[in-house]
Parts: C-alpha cells; structure tokens; sequence
C-alpha cells in the first residue's frame, strides 16, 4: 500500500468501528498528516474507549490486508483489554502483508489527557489538543508537532493552544497577534513570563519541555520493567505455536493476569511520580531551583489513571 492507500484504510477502519458504534479516532502522526504539519507515516495511533474493545477486537479479526490476517505484533503486546488499557497500558497490532507490515496501536487513553478525549474530535480524528498532548514525549522528533498544533488551535480561536507552545519565538510571535487569557496563564506560569518578555522565559519553557520528557522517560522506563516477566511468560506459551488472533488474545488476557499490573503508576502513585520527576531535574542539575517554580502542575494530566 502507498501512503493514500493506507490513510484510505485507516479511516474506513475507523468508519466502520463508528457504523457499530464504536468511539474512536485516529491520532498521533497519521493525525498530524491530516493537519497538515506532517508529511507522511506509514503507521497509525488509535484511540478507542475501552467499553468498545469487544467490537473492535472483532473488526480487526475480520480485516484483511493482501489475504493476511491481522496478529498482535510479538510477544511485547499486552492485551486489548480496558482494566489495562484503564493503566496506559497500549495494544500493537500488525498485517504482515507481502507489501510491507501494515501497523495499529491502540490507546484507551491519551495518555496525557487533561481532559477525556472522546470530547474532542474532529471528523475521522482526534482533535488537536489530544494530539498535542500526546506528542509530548521524551523524542525530539515529536516536539515540533506539538508547537504546530499548538499554533493552529490558537489561529483557530481555541485557547488551548497556548498550552502548547514550547519555543519561545513562536510564543512571542503569536501573543502580539493573539490576547491570551488569563485563565489560561494561570494555567502555565510560563504565559505570565512571556507576557511580561521576562528574560527567564526561554528557560521556563525549556524546562517544561524537559519535565514532560523526563515524565515520559520514567512512565516508559517503569512501564518495561513490569512488561519483562508477561513478555517471557508469553514467549514460552506461544513458542512453536501458530494461533489465531482470539486465541492470542485470550492466551495474552490469562498471562496478563498473572504477571502485568493493571495500573503500575496509580500503584506507585500519581503524586509521586511527578514529584518524583521535577525533583529528578533539579538534584540532576539539569534545571535550576529558581526556574523549576515556573513549572506548571501536570498532576491533571494523569487523573484518568486513578479513575
């Protein structure tokens, strides 16, 4: 498949999920070549609520690619199974077609949602404060996606978007084209900085960006060491085993359930753990006591993990 033709299977997987209804949208950087501020992937991120997992475990069971059946891709994957996915826990599917592996992972959550997703869509899509959030990963790669959306939403007359600019032209740029309420500043301390053209603001934005990566770098890191002891179980039960994709996902829901917490970070708590990370910075050295006060709380980005 070339590109348009994969984009073209995407969304039909997703019109079809929503003619059963089905909650979900295409996200991550399939959604920022729908926005416009990426040229291409050959891979798609899809949110999907939890309750409808059934339904799409079922959908996927029935898709083809050239004649291949769709697999969970290795033994890494944890079950498409909501008391997971309620603990970030993601599910990564795959078509190893003769052309080339066609690739799914699905999200119950955004992972770094502040408020639930399924409350911003946009057609096919996530909206782009979803997408935003979810970009703010501990690659740089992912970073420039995230000041684009960030920019958008605000031309766009979404305010939100002043949460997610993290280079400080761009901020500049577009508060003196652009009134940034207070409510939004009070929000992100930064925004009173740059309001301000206060020479610490490109430092306050750097450690922002710097928290949510470190954020991300323990979240994953703590994420993989719960995933080693499943990831051995199921290479030993599937060894020498061709099974088809219900049987896989009832033998992946037996083996979590016996080796993968559903929830580490609520378990090791929320609180913690983003306390945890700031103090990171600072005893690292890698931020400054004074400009780590500018931090923004980010604590509301992780409730869904203790609801």
């Amino acid at each position: 498949m070339n590109d348009l033709e994969l984009h073209e299977f995407y969304e039909n997987l997703v019109r079809r999920l929503r003619s059963k209804g089905v909650l979900c949208a295409i996200t991550g950087s399939l959604a920022c070549v729908h926005y416009g501020i990426a040229e291409s992937t050959k891979d798609c991120d899809l949110l999907c609520h939890p309750a409808s997992f059934e339904k799409l475990l079922a959908l996927l069971v029935r898709t083809k690619v050239e004649e291949t059946p769709c697999q969970y891709r290795g033994n890494i994957s944890p079950p498409l199974d909501a008391r997971w996915h309620r603990g970030g826990w993601t599910s990564h599917f795959e078509w190893d077609a003769p052309a080339g592996k066609v690739k799914l992972d699905v999200f119950g959550h955004g992972l770094r949602e502040s408020r639930p997703w399924a409350g911003d869509l946009l057609g096919f899509y996530a909206g782009p404060g979803t997408v935003a959030a979810m970009k703010r990963t501990n690659r740089d790669k992912d970073w420039p996606f995230v000041d684009s959306l960030g920019v958008r939403m605000i031309e766009a007359g979404n305010d939100e978007g002043w949460l997610h600019l993290f280079e400080r032209d761009n901020l500049l740029r577009m508060l003196e084209r652009h009134d940034c309420p207070d409510a939004v500043v009070r929000l992100r301390p930064s925004l009173k900085l740059a309001r301000e053209k206060d020479s610490r603001l490109a430092g306050a934005l750097l450690a922002e960006r710097l928290l949510w990566e470190e954020l991300d770098r323990v979240r994953v890191q703590m994420l993989e060491r719960f995933l080693r002891p499943y990831v051995n179980a199921m290479r030993k039960a599937s060894a020498g085993r061709k099974l088809s994709l219900p049987a896989d996902h009832e033998l992946r829901v037996e083996i979590a359930a016996e080796h993968l917490p559903e929830n580490p970070l609520a378990d090791f708590g929320v609180e913690k753990y983003v306390a945890e990370c700031r103090q990171n910075l600072v005893t690292g050295q890698i931020i400054h006591p004074d400009i780590a006060r500018w931090l923004p709380d980010v604590g509301t980005y992780f409730n869904w993990l203790e609801s």
